[in-house]
């Protein structure tokens, strides 16, 4: 028999929460079955719950979002397949984007080259050879045109895995809108934005953390009036955990980041409740089925705590830690890279089962190159597979109550804020990231697993165990070098076309908005329309910002 507190709970989360929802997103279907026909209900409880599990687990779509943050999840509406694309110049990645979209992909996720990335145009001495090579090459808006060309951006959602230079191709993308005739307010989708997991894993900065912060909370401000349905960061624990961190330093860390955004927002004169209900995270899905779900269900009561807590946020998308998720790529092998298929299936049912709002599934052939489109259709496959046929989308939480999900969830938030509370004494996650913290925690988990499978405690099937002997692998996509001088070309024709005269007006002003604290993404997306590239814009930043320097971590 249940107790009267659950059941009062249960009675205000059903006409609160439940039952709004339903009114405005069916389920998918009724009734949910079994493969043997037997009935599945929304939400499975305890016979006997009790103050804890109100206080622990809770009801899904309501604080503390343990259970997810929707109180439908997946009978509702299933995660958005989003994979990660992008290579050589526009015109390939936008071939890709289509091909994707008819094999029924959801989101568009845009993986732009190394250049790029790092704020320089192709035609910077320091770009010779990677253009293109390792995602697409984006100059200027003509590229971002043709990027999203017969893609109406109305109609679909977009991310995108830029940091130092986010608001630039932020602005980017909103000019392109415009040319398509489609007001900000109806854009869709997520700019990574997310500089401190750069500093500590992933290396892709450019300027020093005090601007990197007041670039970050201009876009928050920027979009929150006329880009509102924008997720503004994408606070990344991706790239932390394939640097090599444990599944409890991926959401402490991560946090730890979030916490140093919320702060430097409110600090900027933004109300909590303005912005927060718009920042995402990003998390992998790694081997360890039952950990990785666990993980997941931590950091979103973790999460919900501290900006009920913390920040005093009231409005419960505040709360929410709404997430994508991507497949482990430090886990796939070169060795055997059939095995990854399998290793991806298992890393889905992860991101799934943990409730994830969109995921990107990797390729077989990730170790060895950028993806074929087979092989990108296998990955893709794999996830309208778990959707449509393992059966594990009919229920909310499906793992729920497990005793031993529910004691990895447990230890997962504790381990977590040990290594928050830390950060906090430490002065913030900027602090701790100066002083080499994270860094060296990261480092260290990654060391001692790397001995773990060079001693062969730790089994990796196919590189330390069940070797076979094979031949070279073939058929693996290759970027044209030519791709590198068509860019290049291209480039000179955008800087040949353009008014140079209002090329310097917008780059002038750029300067001079940075030497104040005025909202500098107005400026930027004035110079994006003139065709100012990439380069040109980070440049006048870099000479006002400065350039990042890492101190050496040991």
């Amino acid at each position: 028999m249940k107790h009267e507190k659950f059941d009062k709970e249960y009675e205000h989360w059903r006409r609160t929460i439940l039952e709004p929802v339903l009114k405005k997103y069916p389920e998918r279907m009724d009734p949910f079955r079994t493969g043997s026909g037997e009935p599945v209900e929304r939400v499975y409880f305890p016979p006997n719950p009790d103050d804890k599990y109100l206080e622990k687990q809770g009801f899904p779509g309501g604080f503390p979002y343990t259970r997810g943050v929707q109180p439908t999840m997946y009978r509702g509406k299933l995660w958005t397949m989003r994979q990660y694309a992008g290579f050589g110049n526009a015109e390939e990645s936008n071939r890709r984007y289509r091909y994707l979209l008819d094999q029924g992909q959801t989101g568009l996720s845009v993986a732009f080259d190394l250049p790029t990335q790092i704020g320089y145009d192709s035609d910077h001495p320091l770009c010779s050879g990677e253009i293109g090579k390792v995602g697409v090459a984006i100059d200027s808006l003509a590229d971002m045109e043709i990027l999203f060309e017969n893609i109406p951006l109305d109609g679909v959602s977009t991310s995108m895995t830029i940091n130092a230079p986010a608001a630039v191709l932020l602005a980017m993308y909103i000019a392109v809108a415009e040319k398509q005739s489609v007001p900000a307010e109806k854009l869709r989708g997520t700019v990574q934005n997310d500089i401190l997991k750069e500093y500590m894993a992933r290396g892709t900065y450019i300027f020093p953390p005090k601007p990197s912060m007041r670039l970050i909370t201009d876009i928050f401000s920027f979009c929150s009036e006329h880009v509102p349905r924008w997720n503004t960061i994408s606070i990344s624990g991706y790239h932390i955990r394939e640097a090599g961190s444990t599944a409890a330093q991926e959401v402490a860390f991560t946090l730890a980041d979030g916490i140093a955004y919320v702060e430097a927002a409110i600090k900027a004169g933004l109300a909590v409740d303005d912005f927060a209900p718009r920042l995402s995270f990003f998390f992998n899905a790694h081997n360890d089925l039952l950990e990785e779900v666990a993980k997941f269900r931590a950091a979103r009561r973790m999460w919900a705590g501290i900006m009920k807590e913390k920040f005093g946020a009231s409005n419960p998308r505040s709360l929410m830690l709404r997430f994508h998720a991507q497949t482990g790529g430090s886990t796939l092998t070169a060795q055997q890279p059939d095995n990854n298929i399998v290793r991806v299936a298992i890393q889905t049912l992860a991101a799934v089962l943990g409730g994830t709002q969109s995921l990107h599934t990797n390729s077989r052939d990730e170790a060895l190159a950028l993806p074929t489109e087979q092989a990108v259709r296998i990955a893709l496959r794999t996830q309208q597979i778990v959707a449509h046929e393992s059966g594990i989308t009919n229920t909310v939480d499906p793992l729920a109550g497990s005793y031993y999900v529910e004691h990895l969830t447990d230890t997962i938030e504790e381990k977590a804020l040990e290594y928050i509370e830390k950060i906090d004494a430490m002065g913030g996650m900027v602090h701790a990231i100066e002083e080499g913290y994270p860094q060296r925690q990261i480092q260290k988990a990654a060391y001692d697993y790397q001995r773990e499978v060079e001693d062969g405690l730790r089994t990796v099937v196919g590189v330390n165990r069940y070797v076979v002997e094979e031949p070279p692998p073939e058929g693996l996509l290759k970027v044209n070098p030519a791709v590198g001088k068509a860019q290049l070309k291209k480039l000179a024709e955008v800087k040949a076309g353009r008014n140079d005269s209002k090329v310097r007006s917008t780059l002038r002003a750029l300067g001079e908005a940075a030497d104040g604290d005025s909202n500098l993404m107005p400026l930027i997306l004035d110079a994006v329309r003139s065709y100012a590239t990439l380069g040109e814009i980070c440049g006048v930043l870099r000479n006002k910002f400065g350039e990042y320097s890492p101190r050496t971590v040991l």
